[in-house]
């Protein structure tokens, strides 16, 4: 693949003079039409080997457009904070928002790459390790994300003349990244970026490989392509939002959830015992040492008036405030709508030793979502193999996923809406929303089972939770979560 690369390709600096002014008043004004459109955003990977002017490229781009709406984020080794959460979690905090330009340098091909490149991983464990940034990057520009993925090449006797220029400039060279090319005169480290090119070179995430061997062809044809790429977005029509089909009268679904037993109930003296216990139990474990290397993220859905919040209260009443965070999910905010639906959610995850509720959960994609027709039919049919790989790697990096439904019949929760608007204490639980979801109370059903059937996996099951009776559900919360830890610990 780099073959042609290495073939010398230059362009007088006359003829860059030519070229210089026409691309950068083209790629400013589709920059401009991408702040004021914002359609989508924009990722720019920048890597290559080292001597073949990434910084230098990086800083004609910044000259060329508008630094305002540019940022550069640059990944080395992780730091402290990174660490202690999931690997792409760095790189889901850092998405740029709809109509922002954000250029990734040692980005999530350098850790794979470079353990490739020293034999730290196997053949087949580095092949995994693509097939997951491939559906990162598919992910990414189905929510509107343009990917275009840069390796900056030279012939390696050029890179080891530069590269000795540079260690004389000591100044200079305490600037540069050093990349995991710092292997490439190693045919082991050749063979790895090839094969990562040709295993993630896709329509959603092209790579371009640019002969860097003279600076002014590598800039021009940078921007180029960065230009050519922005104004066949910039054309391409919007997808129209799709509502779900309505649920046909006469016709039956069945699911997981009608196999919940809805009679099953607590007595009061039974419930208080048990309540003692597995708050103190859940105490006890998180205390432990040994959870300082795990976390929690615990979501919970289900019907409204349901109970997520009081089940949420008695768990959090056994753990130290230090440690824990609820996060209550309403609609998404315009800092949230700007980026892909998992950012908001990728952002809240703890790091080791703390613990994330969620009430409501990035579950919305396929409920409310889906629903109420705000994504279309191919995104929510999309969002459970996203959903799944979401979770794989929260629990690929020791941390323990527990999810609730509860569920209540359409009798009990009327009774419980009711319940509300006469208790002055309560009547901020309930609005005109929660009525008008009641009216879709079967789609919802539809939703919900479909749901549980697709998401319910061995790393992240679900747990169906009878909450007809609350006190019957609280125990079962605080039970499986225990359970779950104990399992994990």
């Amino acid at each position: 693949m780099f073959k042609s690369a290495e073939m010398p390709q230059t362009l007088s600096k006359e003829d860059f003079k030519q070229l210089e002014p026409d691309l950068r008043t083209d790629l400013l004004k589709a920059q401009l039409q991408l702040i004021e459109e914002k359609k989508f955003s924009v990722l720019l990977v920048i890597a290559g080997m080292d001597g073949a002017g990434k910084n230098e490229a990086i800083s004609r781009l910044h000259e060329w457009m508008d630094p305002r709406h540019l940022a550069c984020n640059a990944y080395g080794e992780p730091t402290e904070e990174e660490r202690l959460r999931p690997p792409f979690w760095r790189f889901w905090r850092d998405l740029p928002e709809k109509g922002e330009v954000s250029i990734v340098v040692g980005s999530w091909y350098q850790l794979p790459m470079r353990r490739h490149a020293t034999c730290k991983c196997s053949k087949s464990e580095y092949e995994l390790e693509l097939v997951r940034i491939n559906e990162f990057e598919e992910m990414l520009f189905n929510e509107n994300v343009l990917i275009l993925k840069f390796w900056f090449d030279l012939p390696l006797d050029e890179q080891k003349k530069r590269m000795k220029a540079l260690a004389k400039k000591s100044r200079r060279v305490r600037h540069i990244l050093e990349e995991w090319t710092r292997f490439m005169g190693d045919e082991t480290a050749r063979e790895t970026v090839e094969e990562a090119a040709m295993r993630t070179s896709t329509a959603e995430a092209p790579w371009y490989v640019i002969p860097a061997l003279d600076e002014e062809y590598r800039d021009i044809a940078l921007g180029q392509i960065i230009n050519s790429a922005l104004r066949y977005r910039l054309e391409r029509p919007e997808p129209e939002s799709i509502a779900a089909p309505a649920i046909v009268a006469g016709t039956s679904h069945r699911s997981a959830l009608d196999a919940i037993d809805l009679s099953a109930k607590l007595g009061r003296d039974e419930y208080e015992k048990e309540l003692e216990h597995w708050q103190q139990e859940l105490a006890t474990l998180t205390d432990k040492k040994k959870f300082r290397d795990t976390a929690l993220v615990a979501a919970f859905e289900g019907n409204d008036a349901a109970g997520k919040g009081g089940s949420i209260r008695r768990a959090t009443r056994a753990l130290d405030p230090r440690i824990y965070k609820v996060h209550p999910i309403a609609a998404p905010s315009d800092e949230e709508k700007a980026r892909p639906y998992l950012w908001r959610f990728w952002r809240r995850i703890p790091r080791k030793g703390r613990i994330a509720i969620f009430d409501r959960s990035w579950y919305g994609r396929v409920l409310v979502e889906r629903i109420e027709g705000y994504c279309t039919e191919a995104d929510w049919m999309r969002a459970y193999n996203e959903i799944n790989e979401f979770e794989r790697q929260l629990v690929e990096d020791d941390i323990v996923v527990a999810k609730f439904w509860l569920a209540i019949s359409e009798e009990e929760q009327l009774a419980r809406f009711k319940a509300r608007e006469e208790t002055a204490y309560k009547q901020f639980k309930i609005t005109d929303e929660d009525w008008r979801n009641r009216l879709k109370w079967g789609a919802y059903a539809v939703a919900a089972g479909d749901m549980i059937d697709r998401t319910s996996t061995s790393a992240a099951p679900w747990t169906l939770v009878s909450a007809e009776d609350k006190r019957h559900a609280r125990v079962t919360v605080l039970k499986t979560l225990c359970k779950q830890l104990k399992k994990a610990l």
